[in-house]
């Protein structure tokens, strides 16, 4: 059987403090093509970028958003033919060392792989996630497990990992351009009765780690329960 290809995807804003610190840590042995999209950072990522070595960047001419930086990530990874892609984001909030096991996932079936920070509770406390993170993360996971009868320890995780066929079955650009965009990508995961298998990443937030600010954590979760019954009643 011919080896699958693995594509590691950033969906970069701002990162160029972190960036090289994150490519660094990527199993590269493990990963046949890195690809960043940058989000028309105001900082000097694309520079960074282009001074360590990575080939495959695309900027956006304006800022169109979380959710429209991951539908280029999706896109352009597709179009050059990976056949599993892993979104990270080069924030160094997530591990890279844990691409090795996500991959071992997929080589054990799995379609689709999140890196929960969450499956061992109150440890990501200890390692650093906001109080308001924590519980407003746990709320909403409890309300969409018990919404979609599922048991998922997150559903708010950025570290994923998916097989071209999930991607390409899914209409992405009808999606949200905004962080809403996760979210909705796992309901659309539902409606294909598509399993989600999970690995544990222990949370990490550093002080030059990207965050959505409270206001924007706010229009999430609203959007979230929104969406969560309009997926469960109206589609």
């Amino acid at each position: 059987m011919e080896k699958e290809r693995v594509f590691v995807v950033l969906p970069a804003y701002n990162c160029a403090e972190t960036l090289e610190q994150t490519i660094n840590a990527i199993p590269h042995h493990l990963v046949d093509e890195i690809i960043m999209v940058d989000d028309n950072s105001t900082d000097e990522s694309i520079k960074v970028a282009q001074s360590i070595g990575i080939k495959h960047i695309f900027k956006h001419d304006v800022n169109k958003g979380y959710g429209a930086n991951q539908k280029t990530c999706y896109k352009l990874a597709l179009d050059a033919g990976a056949d599993i892609i892993i979104m990270l984001h080069p924030d160094y909030q997530y591990d890279p060392s844990l691409i090795k096991d996500i991959i071992t996932e997929f080589n054990n079936g799995a379609s689709v792989v999140f890196a929960s920070r969450m499956q061992h509770g109150a440890e990501a406390l200890r390692c650093g996630m906001p109080l308001y993170k924590y519980i407003s993360n746990r709320f909403l996971t409890a309300f969409q497990n018990f919404l979609f009868n599922k048991n998922l320890s997150e559903y708010h995780t950025g570290y994923r990992a998916f097989r071209k066929s999930i991607l390409q079955s899914i209409d992405l650009q009808s999606l949200s351009d905004d962080f809403i965009f996760d979210n909705q990508i796992i309901l659309e995961l539902f409606k294909q009765n598509v399993r989600i298998n999970e690995i544990y990443c222990p949370a990490r937030y550093l002080d030059n780690s990207s965050s959505i600010n409270l206001l924007n954590s706010l229009k999430y979760g609203i959007n979230v329960l929104f969406y969560s019954i309009k997926y469960k009643y109206f589609i």
